[in-house]
């Protein structure tokens, strides 16, 4: 067996430093002009809580479609699917776009139920509290909670790993201080803030990606071409042969490990999708029309981010292996090194010298930054809303709503840092959490969705289902770990065969058990209790004296409000109370204005219940197409066949993975700025 060489860093210490508190203070009073900038010329201001919590729920899909890419391209997205190139072969990167693509494409379904079942929750918890209760809530809180914690610690933890190898930073450091600059713009910008640092965010991401591609596969001396890559992965695939692969070769579908790898990160991506605030709290923010707009070009776009990222680095990584500018020649990455993510340093490191380290560092800290920044906001509001307001203060204000919120993202962002602290001494690393997400969180992802989705689900059927899942995921990962590996340690717990065993027994069974059980003793559920979720608003003072509450009005009372009114109310001085806005959604209804939804300002977005039943149709007519494409028809008759690519075959590849790229980067970077292109004129004429 080879033995470990020391991964040399390319870049001075005080470039990692450099980056992690200089770029992320940048950034952090770019955000603060901005929310300058929001509170002076718009309307909405982050002082209130609905805007902090949920940006008022006026997002549009261009912007919500980059949010989602932002905070779906996570560390790992980058390093584990390099990891999985690396080590696998081509069948790596496109398994793990996978993993990651259908869930979001499901989530769109979810997404539109939202709009049409609980347009008024701040959190996916209080739709579980109104539904069910106290004791599903608290369930579902810690499952919440516990997967904001496995986020966090990948994150962090891949995060730090690449600025120590790049620069020789201190992880514990890096640790701590990675999450500390995100904190500050996130308390004054609230949620609409981090969306536009994740417009910032994702544009630096395709710019690094699209230089990636043109040195990889044309200007680096190391690569030189698509075809030279192609040659040096063939050697590659004589040198160390990739046990599973067809004939041991990185050019091929027929990867038996990349098969499992593929299953692992579908379960862990479902589970981490459905199971963290974070992605709950963009369907919230966006405008009820686009929701699921958004997560489809959402899903779409991300797919290209590990499928080109890793396509390009991580093989490049494995072609590499052998040319002397490798940081760790002449041997290849340790176990722990790749575990670790290092792959994609490391090929960045030979195609672009110091450029490249300083690349990946800038690419890799733009994606915890923009991630971490979702989940600050999600953990916020779990804590204010689901903790805080619901069994300690029920009669909150607005103004006491966000100073909670404040002090709870500056708690969490020191416990973030505590945390993969811990995590980093029990020599728990990226890989490890990557593989066990789907094992912890897996048997509460049916039961959740179920509970915006289905009127039939009982509070028997969520208990029993999550905690016989539970269970029983439990017993399969230390029975599958022990059967395969022979023996139950840290490592192998955290193998693919033993994730894979827990965390599809937790999926199914705990999906199982509670439809079962459920429809042993159907509800008739009309969703009138979630549909009835308080909005927090300002109320402001009449002409009479009296506090105007929106929350008070039915929608039409709202609709019919006459426009002299409304701009004497915004003329007024206002207190900050909490009003219960009633959702108007009527399942009769066809299309007036009557049976749509209302926003946070308690104006209408004049969308019919009607309209949201067709757009909750069209996902799941899109998800299913998704699925059946990316999962089934594109990877398994490769699989079958045992076809290994040829010099052709592997170009049309890469130039697929380049197209899809460049289409991503038009969804990410050129829709939000065409779809704001009013508000950014006006606003560049009220400031000039």
């Amino acid at each position: 067996m080879n033995s470990e060489t020391e991964f040399k860093p390319l870049l001075a210490e005080s470039v990692g430093y450099g980056v992690v508190v200089g770029v992320g203070f940048f950034f952090a009073a770019m955000m603060l002009c901005l929310t300058a900038l929001q509170a002076k010329f718009f309307k909405f201001s982050p002082s209130s809580s609905e805007e902090f919590s949920s940006a008022s729920r006026s997002v549009k899909p261009g912007l919500v479609c980059c949010g989602i890419v932002s905070a779906w391209t996570w560390s790992a997205t980058l390093l584990q699917s390099s990891t999985a190139a690396y080590t696998f072969g081509v069948s790596g990167p496109w398994w793990y776009g996978v993993g990651g693509t259908i869930q979001l494409a499901f989530f769109a379904m979810v997404a539109a139920k939202v709009k049409m079942n609980a347009n008024g929750a701040h959190t996916f918890l209080e739709i579980v509290k109104a539904r069910f209760g106290t004791g599903a809530h608290l369930l579902f809180t810690f499952y919440a909670f516990l997967c904001i914690l496995v986020v966090c610690g990948s994150l962090l933890l891949g995060g730090a790993a690449t600025v120590n190898a790049l620069t020789g930073m201190n992880i514990i450091a890096a640790c701590f201080l990675l999450p500390i600059g995100i904190a500050v713009y996130v308390v004054f910008g609230g949620l609409r803030a981090t969306f536009v640092c994740d417009y910032a965010h994702t544009l630096i991401l395709f710019i690094i990606i699209y230089l990636f591609f043109g040195s990889v596969y044309g200007a680096s001396d190391a690569t030189g071409s698509i075809g030279a890559m192609y040659d040096l992965l063939v050697q590659a695939g004589r040198d160390a042969p990739v046990v599973g692969n067809q004939d041991g070769s990185y050019l091929t579908m027929k990867s038996n490990q990349g098969l499992i790898f593929g299953a692992a990160t579908i379960l862990s991506g479902f589970s981490g999708v459905f199971c963290d605030q974070g992605y709950w709290q963009r369907a919230i923010a966006s405008a009820p029309r686009s929701t699921t707009k958004a997560y489809m070009l959402g899903g779409l776009s991300w797919f290209a981010v590990p499928w080109g990222f890793a396509s390009c680095l991580g093989l490049a990584a494995r072609a590499l292996v052998n040319n002397p500018a490798f940081p760790t020649y002449p041997n290849p990455l340790s176990a722990s090194q790749s575990s670790a993510g290092l792959a994609a340093p490391a090929a960045a490191a030979v195609v672009m010298g110091k450029g490249g380290a300083i690349a990946i560092l800038l690419v890799v800290f733009m994606a915890v930054t923009s991630a971490v920044s979702a989940e600050l906001i999600a953990v916020s509001s779990l804590f204010t809303y689901d903790l805080y307001r619901t069994y300690y203060r029920p009669k909150a204000t607005n103004d006491e709503i966000v100073r909670v919120s404040h002090y709870f993202i500056c708690f969490w962002a020191v416990w973030a840092g505590c945390w993969s602290t811990i995590l980093h001494k029990a020599s728990i690393d990226l890989g490890w959490l990557f593989y066990v997400q789907g094992v912890v969180l897996s048997p509460a992802v049916i039961p959740i969705a179920l509970t915006v989705t289905w009127s039939k689900l009982t509070r028997a059927g969520v208990f029993a289902g999550s905690l016989s899942g539970a269970v029983l995921g439990m017993l399969a990962w230390m029975i599958g770990c022990w059967k395969i590996y022979g023996e139950i340690n840290v490592p192998n717990l955290a193998e693919p065969y033993s994730a894979v065993c827990s965390g599809l027994t937790g999926l199914l069974f705990s999906g199982l058990i509670t439809v079962l059980v459920s429809l042993a003793k159907p509800a008739q559920y009309d969703f009138a209790g979630t549909r009835a979720i308080a909005i927090y608003t300002d109320a402001r003072p009449t002409e009479d004296g009296d506090a105007f509450d929106s929350g008070k009005l039915s929608a039409q009372q709202r609709t019919d409000s006459k426009a002299d009114d409304l701009e004497k109310l915004e003329a007024s001085s206002s207190k900050n109370v909490v009003t219960t806005n009633v959702v108007p959604v009527d399942c009769t209804a066809t299309d007036s204005p009557a049976s749509s939804t209302a926003t946070a300002n308690g104006k209408e977005n004049a969308v019919s219940y009607t309209e949201l039943k067709r757009i909750y149709r069209r996902a799941a007519w899109y998800s299913l197409a998704l699925t059946l494409i990316v999962a089934i028809l594109v990877p398994i008759p490769m699989f079958f066949s045992q076809y290994v690519f040829s010099k052709a075959f592997y170009t049309f590849w890469v130039a697929c993975t380049i197209v899809w790229a460049a289409m991503s980067g038009i969804f990410c970077i050129v829709l939000p700025l065409w779809e704001s292109r009013t508000e950014l004129w006006g606003l560049l004429g009220d400031v000039f």
